[in-house]
């Protein structure tokens, strides 16, 4: 096997599903002609269940999945699939992911991480140029260095053996089949590959996206990709030890080492070692709601509970949506959120992250008190005792391994 079987394991994402019982999201345009759908430009209401993705095929494979008796993690896995084949810039089985899984027999909600890791061998000069400075951000993107080990896979994995309920095998069939006849290109997907800067310079990459003339796959075009349908196959068979314990994984280490483009410093090894966690969710109340999300090392459940709080005092109900008033307020408790995030939010498995104290009520309200209906704010993170000032941000070099501490 060559490391042609790895297009399309390019990106970062996850999607939300929605089983019986769990809250609708507004439908992609496959739900069927039965009426199970009542639609309008802003509200959608489903009678049993729904799915929502930014492509309609990956909308539909979910939905099959719930009429055949699957529940939301069974959906996601089956969308995440056909999302690694149709949407490779974005939703890819080469990085990360974050799950929240609400139960809603049991009230629990349960959430995953599946974060990529830095290979052991990082350090905290790798990016830095011969000058000592940072280099900038576009000339490191492309190649191996900027590649973690990727987790959407052991997460999606470890959710399944709690919450699924089909078997594993039987939600890889429409990404595999739709890989082996081909798709038709997205307009999304066309105007990602024509406005790409790096694609061309991988010589597979471009044989792939792009026609013999060196332009985008024009909408409409069938992309056939049948060394991701093997790929998909052997994952459907073995598991997640078929990516990371196999030949995949071999492939991947080389492509990242071997980039022309910055090559990198993963091993197998990196590779093998890489383990999906179970977190427990972060959740507060915000007026009648309990809202829960994912908490460390995502900083997006922590920082979306304080700007609700923060905004709680004010009637919004009062206020027009996208007026002045409700955008200035969102937008000043966003940056007073924000700045705390820059400050305290890290990895918990390297740093002290005080969640408790972001979220204590007594900090909450001195926080929103420096929010003023008629100016902007020069937001800057607290310095309140409330709020247990975190170690200095680890970055972690590996799962396992050490970290590197920044200042």
């Amino acid at each position: 096997m060559t490391w042609r079987r790895l297009l399309s394991l390019a990106a970062v994402g996850m999607v939300a599903t929605c089983g019986p019982g769990e809250l609708p999201a507004r439908p992609s345009a496959t739900d069927d002609a039965a009426g199970a759908v009542s639609r309008s430009p802003e509200v959608a209401v489903a009678r049993r269940h729904m799915v929502a993705a930014a492509n309609p095929l990956a909308a539909k494979a979910g939905l099959d999945i719930l009429r055949r008796g699957g529940g939301a993690i069974d959906a996601a896995i089956a969308m995440q699939m056909m999302l690694t084949l149709v949407e490779p810039q974005s939703s890819g089985l080469g990085g990360g992911a974050f799950i929240v899984y609400f139960d809603a027999a049991k009230g629990e909600v349960s959430t995953y991480e599946g974060r990529e890791t830095a290979p052991a061998s990082a350090t905290e000069d790798m990016f830095l140029g011969p000058d000592g400075r940072v280099r900038k951000r576009a000339s490191v993107r492309a190649g191996g260095l900027a590649v973690g080990v990727p987790g959407t896979l052991k997460a999606l994995e470890l959710a399944h053996r709690k919450h699924g309920r089909l078997p594993w095998k039987r939600l890889f069939d429409a990404a595999i089949g739709f890989a082996r006849k081909g798709f038709a290109v997205s307009p999304r997907l066309h105007n990602s590959i024509r406005r790409d800067r790096y694609l061309k310079g991988f010589p597979v990459a471009r044989a792939y996206f792009f026609d013999a003339d060196g332009r985008a796959k024009a909408v409409g075009a069938n992309l056939v990709n049948r060394a991701l349908a093997a790929t998909l196959d052997a994952i459907a068979e073995s598991g997640g030890e078929a990516f990371y314990g196999g030949d995949i994984g071999r492939d991947i280490a080389a492509t990242v080492n071997d980039a022309r483009t910055n090559p990198g410093l993963m091993t197998v090894a990196d590779i093998r070692a890489y383990e999906a966690k179970r977190r427990p969710p972060v959740c507060a109340p915000y007026r009648v709601w309990r809202l829960c999300g994912m908490g460390p090392p995502s900083s997006g459940g922590v920082t979306t509970l304080q700007i609700l709080a923060l905004l709680e005092r004010f009637d919004l109900g009062s206020m027009r949506p996208g007026s002045a008033q409700a955008v200035h307020l969102i937008s000043e408790a966003s940056r007073l959120a924000y700045a705390d995030r820059a400050r305290y939010l890290a990895d918990g498995d390297f740093a002290d992250v005080p969640v408790r104290g972001l979220l204590d009520p007594a900090y909450i309200v001195k926080r929103s008190a420096l929010i003023s209906r008629a100016r902007a704010s020069s937001a800057t993170a607290s310095t309140s005792a409330t709020v247990k000032r975190a170690v200095p941000m680890a970055v972690p070099a590996a799962r396992e391994g050490r970290s590197i501490v920044k200042p």
